[in-house]
């Protein structure tokens, strides 16, 4: 356990066993770590960041090593994000969506190619931290076939109260061009809160003292997403900030396995 919980972002990791690339941009790319075991389920991990072109995938290293350890196949995706070309709407979300797709079936045949051991693939579950939990939460509303469940590490699950509460200095308007009277067609495509119910078995794990991405919003989507007959469950963690959910040496890091054994294996759900 570590007293700096940002001490995560910069921790060196295990290396990646390989990376597949969905697109032709340089940031259209996974890094894949595989589990020791066959039949692996896939995680495809997108990460947060605030979707700012300022964070990549690397600071997630630890997570996705951490998974591997533990049983599961982890491709951490990489995107487009504002501050780059083509960032923001509506490019960030089409990388998603394409790296849903394309991820599981280029991981199937590197796989067969090298002749390693099998993973399973479809549906892959799809996790997110932060911006990269709102990524799980919105391509699970427009793709819910596609998707096996879904786990939200602190997600920005409700992009108007996100606007509204200037997280990040403004984010969410740099991510969709401007506030929700402006561009009111983005936030209806791109907000999970107004795509509800995804119909996708759904846990998120949320630290009650996070001052980078507030509680509240967690709250008021799962209250919502379970209004609207989704299957979603809050776990939300007293003392907790925003890092150390994605931190396997911290306290939190027990209730976000147990958020993926939900979502892959149907074991009990922690109490909300």
């Amino acid at each position: 356990m570590t007293s700096d919980p940002r001490e995560v972002l910069s921790r060196p990791a295990r290396p990646a066993d390989f990376t597949l690339r969905y697109g032709e941009h340089p940031d259209q790319v996974a890094d894949v770590r595989l589990a020791a075991v066959a039949g692996a389920p896939l995680v495809l991990f997108i990460h947060g960041g605030f979707w700012r072109s300022e964070w990549d995938r690397t600071h997630v290293g630890p997570l996705a090593a951490d998974l591997a350890d533990r049983g599961y196949a982890v491709a951490t995706v990489e995107f487009r994000r504002t501050g780059q070309p083509g960032g923001g709407w509506p490019g960030t979300f089409s990388d998603v969506a394409s790296a849903a797709v394309a991820v599981p079936d280029l991981l199937a045949k590197e796989i067969a190619h090298r002749g390693l051991r099998p993973v399973s693939v479809a549906p892959p579950i799809l996790a997110g931290h932060s911006a990269g939990g709102h990524l799980a939460l919105w391509y699970a509303a427009v793709a819910p076939d596609a998707v096996g469940g879904v786990v939200a590490l602190a997600p920005v699950a409700d992009l108007a109260r996100a606007h509204e509460l200037h997280l990040d200095d403004g984010a969410v308007a740099d991510l969709l061009g401007g506030s929700p009277d402006e561009v009111p067609e983005a936030y209806a495509a791109a907000d999970p809160m107004r795509n509800l119910p995804s119909n996708v078995r759904t846990v998120i794990v949320h630290g009650g003292d996070d001052p980078i991405v507030p509680v509240e919003l967690s709250r008021t989507f799962c209250r919502m997403a379970r209004r609207a007959g989704d299957d979603t469950t809050l776990v939300e963690l007293a003392g907790v900030e925003h890092f150390a959910v994605i931190d396997p040496l911290s306290a939190a890091w027990p209730a976000v396995l147990a958020a993926f054994g939900t979502v892959t294996r149907g074991e009990a759900e922690a109490d909300d």
